[in-house]
């Protein structure tokens, strides 16, 4: 294991040398092009996100229909194909935007860095807002691509699934996005992580982990039982980055101790 930053361990550096906090409103960075330009790559980037992931799924659910075919139930890629595409999305698009925006792709993840203090929060909302217009406008993509199964096979809508309470499918949304966000700040494969919880979470909610990518879907697809749960899929995100942010910030950086030794060495 390696050792804390005061015992002088080889990897001290690595585990607890942070950049410094961001600041929670820095009005300067309106001023910045580099703000709007990762703002736009946030944009493009759930745009393509939520077109190539919900086309996947109404084809496999188009491939996998029994009235079209008798072998549905072996058509298609299945959960796991579904899975390979939203985890080898993230991949791709992270992989080019980290540079430009963090390659965040989702409101949560944002929110969980916010809390973590990397980025500010005006850079956290003008993301929020992008990754939502982004999420529906790639949904509409889909939509207008696929207009004769759009509907038909529920629009790639988030919804609970028949037979497990809110309260499950909120607790699947709050434990899929703790591994999300603690992926994104520990850093590990996210896109991995991605597919892992979506093989755990499709067969409860659909999996969203992501709130712009349930909006998207929702706003475009427009039934009822798309809005129904729609709480679900953004209480559930956001109380499981603030878990994830506290959990890496308190325990795996060990920032209550170092908090508490500063409370020590102030009152001595």
């Amino acid at each position: 294991m390696a050792k804390d930053a005061g015992e002088g361990g080889e990897f001290a550096a690595k585990d607890y040398a942070d950049p410094p906090p961001a600041a929670l409103v820095d009005a300067a960075e309106l001023g910045r092009w580099s703000l709007y330009r990762a703002a736009i790559a946030e944009f493009v980037a759930t745009l393509l996100f939520l077109y190539v992931t919900v086309a996947t799924v109404i084809g496999y659910k188009h491939q996998s229909d029994p009235n079209l075919s008798p072998d549905a139930a072996c058509a298609g890629v299945g959960i796991l194909g579904i899975a390979w595409a939203f985890g080898g999305m993230i991949f791709i698009l992270v992989y080019c935007t980290a540079g430009i925006s963090g390659g965040h792709i989702n409101p949560a993840v944002t929110f969980g860095l916010l809390l973590a203090r990397k980025v500010s929060l005006v850079r956290a909302l003008l993301y929020m807002v992008a990754q939502c217009l982004g999420a529906v406008c790639g949904v509409g993509l889909v939509r207008g691509f696929q207009k004769a199964f759009f509907v038909r096979y529920g629009g790639g809508a988030n919804e609970l699934a028949a037979g497990y309470s809110k309260g499950t499918g909120l607790a699947a949304e709050i434990i899929g996005t703790f591994v999300l966000v603690y992926t994104v700040l520990a850093p590990l494969p996210i896109g991995f992580a991605v597919f892992m919880v979506h093989l755990a979470t499709i067969p409860i909610t659909g999996t969203g982990i992501n709130p712009a990518r349930s909006f998207g879907a929702a706003v475009i697809y427009n039934q009822d039982k798309a809005w129904d749960d729609q709480w679900i899929f953004w209480a559930g995100p956001f109380i499981g980055a603030a878990i994830a942010a506290a959990y890496h910030q308190y325990v795996l950086r060990a920032g209550a101790v170092k908090a508490l030794s500063s409370f020590r060495s102030f009152n001595a």
